[in-house]
């Protein structure tokens, strides 16, 4: 009894021993985790400072592993490999993080919209909707709205868009007017291609009552008026589009201009584009006025003079040298070829937001999909 009550005496002292040099190691191995987390994540975030995306991705999951609970570190994960274009991957660490179970509501809802950026990016718009519907109600709502919004865009689905634009508008996110009535427009002209007249000018008609200055509904209702047979009409709804949208008097002058044979009313024409363009001179109106006044016997061609004496302009002098005749008659093909060669970059249109240009006037930009970010006057006129 004696005997095995000394060994109970040093065995204690051992087994104390053992236990806090296990202690000591277990310590010093959390240390050193704990160490090499923040040094991967600043390693990561050097590399990102730097540009290099792919070191810094190596990094980032370098730290994931050695703390897989750190939510920061998933979301930097995942947005880099958004940016980077590998979707399916960034797809997988917000999947990761929405299914577990310690996740807060806050970074639940982060998560769950940056899943819907994902899906966007992929181009999967059926996931992404049902992501984004998901986040109304949250913090998220608006950003989730206004995706939804680009998203319907995206898809032409202008129903939905026009649905989601009155919720904006009804929320005070802004003033949606303005793409309401491009929306509308839009279901016009699909109206048209099915042969619902009716319809479509129900809609063009609901689009000026929404956004009075939208000059696209005008122009658009007095083409269909023009192929319905009512002239008159239609000549006095470009008329009310002048009135209404005079900023676009560029894009309405030759419309008004043609419309204006049909309807016999070529010197009332006259009378409104003089004025238009006494207050505003533009390329466009100028060649209107040309138009007309030809077709009235007058001298057309002083209308170019006048135009050089206000502002220098290669489109207006080669269009004057064009029927001008020279010393040197013999040269005029190639010496006019060349003009109208330097001068046709000068008749685009530019994007005010990507500086896309085109040799046709956009409601909507086909670079960038900004909507009225085209100004209705020609590259020269913006210089």
């Amino acid at each position: 009894m004696g005997f095995e009550f000394a060994w109970v005496l040093w065995g204690l002292p051992l087994v104390f021993m053992l236990g806090w040099g296990a202690s000591r190691f277990d310590l010093r191995q959390l240390r050193l985790e704990n160490r090499e987390a923040p040094k991967a994540y600043f390693k990561g975030l050097n590399y990102l400072l730097n540009e290099q995306q792919d070191e810094a991705i190596d990094a980032f999951i370098e730290a994931v592993q050695n703390d897989p609970d750190t939510t920061e570190l998933h979301f930097a994960l995942g947005n880099l490999f958004r940016r980077r274009g590998e979707y399916d991957r960034a797809v997988r660490v917000h999947q990761h993080l929405l299914s577990r179970a310690d996740l807060n509501q806050t970074d639940r809802h982060r998560a769950q919209h940056a899943l819907a950026l994902d899906y966007l990016k992929a181009g999967l718009l059926d996931h992404a909707e049902a992501a984004l519907l998901q986040l109304v109600g949250t913090s998220f709502q608006t950003p989730a709205w206004l995706a939804l919004l680009g998203l319907y865009e995206r898809s032409r689905d202008w129903v939905q868009a026009a649905k989601m634009a009155t919720i904006l508008s009804e929320a005070g996110q802004g003033d949606f007017s303005q793409r309401l009535a491009h929306y509308l427009c839009e279901q016009a002209a699909t109206g048209v291609s099915q042969g619902q007249l009716e319809v479509a000018q129900s809609f063009l008609r609901n689009a000026i009552s929404i956004a009075p200055n939208a000059a696209r509904a005008w122009m658009a209702l007095a083409q269909w008026q023009a192929q319905a047979g009512q002239l008159d009409v239609a000549w006095q709804t470009l008329v009310d589009a002048i009135n209404n949208c005079p900023d676009a008097i560029a894009l309405i002058a030759r419309p008004l201009a043609d419309m204006a044979f049909h309807a016999h009313k070529v010197s009332q024409t006259l009378a409104h584009l003089q004025s238009s363009y006494a207050q505003n001179p533009s390329l466009d109106v100028l060649d209107a006025l040309v138009l007309l006044s030809a077709s009235q016997g007058e001298a057309h061609r002083e209308w170019y003079v006048r135009h050089l004496e206000q502002t220098p302009s290669l489109v207006a002098a080669t269009k004057w040298m064009a029927d001008e005749k020279l010393e040197h008659e013999q040269y005029h093909p190639q010496v006019q070829r060349a003009l109208e060669h330097a001068a046709q970059p000068l008749l685009r249109y530019r994007c005010a937001a990507c500086g896309f240009e085109a040799s046709r006037h956009f409601w909507q930009c086909p670079g960038c999909q900004t909507w009225d970010s085209y100004p209705p006057r020609r590259v020269e006129e913006l210089s």
